[in-house]
């Protein structure tokens, strides 16, 4: 199904030479793209490659996503030698042997033990040898949250396609009691017209008049022909390979503009009902649309 949802999570991670690259990705509904990444010191500089990536994925919604880093960095480690902090430690225990005037004896774990004198420098990982494997680790985060969103993509589909039948079979029912009702507005109209004039004999013309201009407030054929043109349009969306989300949510209120002039144009109990279904409809509709990217 095309439709993605904006809700997901995503797990990769990928082990080579005593070390694992992690990435995951969550993510929730968003107006934008609101991209929030954590990565390792020295990491920074791949950042705009990860952004590229993630974006191929994400139109919409806020996404987090952890890179990190794990296991053996020996290799990484280099020990240098304070040779000249050597040699004045040498130094000082010959002269301090011929102070005391005994044998001058260098005792090279001591020695080797005070500060500063073996020196651990950490080296950076060369960033172009961890992309290829840290990219592998994000694909994987990426192409399995991917799959959850598709897959409850397709579940708001399947929900909204229903709603939208219960939407349509109501707008069925409005439409098809129209004549019924624009013949008891007649049929009043002349009752109310009869109450009134007592036995003065009413013209049937102004009556056909008054009949047609009741008629005409009470048409809704623009507003009910306007519907069917949406829900078509709406199941159209939802087939489509792009993201619909702002689309949806666009048509929404155009449909709820169409139900609100029937219920204004319709002064009836039993249509003022059907329009609070429809309402009904829309509002839990645009609830789902709101996840969808």
């Amino acid at each position: 199904m095309a439709c993605k949802s904006m809700t997901g999570f995503g797990r990769g991670e990928v082990a080579s030479g005593g070390r694992v690259w992690m990435a995951e990705v969550r993510c929730v509904n968003n107006r934008y793209l609101d991209l929030k990444i954590k990565m390792p010191h020295g990491y920074a500089v791949l950042e705009e490659r990860v952004r590229k990536k993630v974006s191929g994925f994400h139109q919409r919604g806020r996404v987090d996503l952890l890179l990190a880093v794990n296991g053996d960095f020996s290799d990484l480690v280099k020990m240098h030698v304070n040779l000249e902090l050597v040699r004045g430690y040498k130094l000082a225990m010959v002269q301090i042997a011929q102070e005391l005037g005994v044998e001058a004896a260098t005792d090279l774990a001591f020695v080797a033990s005070r500060p500063e004198v073996l020196v651990q420098e950490q080296q950076n990982e060369d960033i172009e040898m961890v992309w290829p494997l840290l990219e592998q680790a994000l694909d994987q985060a990426l192409v399995d949250c991917e799959t959850m969103r598709q897959q409850e993509g397709a579940a708001l589909v399947r929900d909204l396609s229903a709603r939208l039948q219960v939407f349509t079979q109501t707008i069925e029912k409005i439409e098809a009691g129209i004549p019924e009702l624009l013949k008891q507005r007649e049929q009043v109209l002349g009752e109310r017209l009869q109450k009134l004039l007592g036995n003065v004999q009413l013209d049937e013309q102004r009556l056909c008049q008054e009949v047609a201009i009741l008629a005409d407030k009470t048409d809704v054929t623009e507003e009910i022909v306007r519907l069917h043109s949406h829900i078509g349009q709406f199941h159209s969306f939802l087939t489509e390979k792009e993201a619909v989300g702002r689309k949806l949510d666009f048509l929404l209120q155009e449909f709820l503009r169409e139900v609100n002039t029937i219920a204004s144009k319709i002064n009836d109990a039993a249509v003022a009902y059907l329009t609070v279904e429809l309402k009904s409809e829309l509002e839990k509709m645009r609830e789902q649309i709101q996840n969808i990217e």
